[in-house]
């Protein structure tokens, strides 16, 4: 019963990043899906990188 709670715990966890990507407004479309996938495989290390990179193109505003 231990382990499953910590498999719980322990993807709870895992998923939280990808959930603040998915409804994060900085990035949209393929550059969204290449930070999620990155989350997925490199691990909290991406997400943080997301949090001080994203968006990885800079915004051109027209005044």
């Amino acid at each position: 019963m231990f382990a499953f709670l910590g498999g719980v715990v322990f993807f709870i966890f895992w998923i939280i990043p990808i959930i603040a990507i998915i409804v994060s407004n900085r990035t949209k479309g393929g550059e969204k899906a290449a930070w999620i996938l990155a989350v997925i495989f490199v691990s909290w290390f991406a997400w943080i990188f997301y949090l001080l990179l994203a968006p990885l193109k800079s915004q051109s505003y027209r005044v």
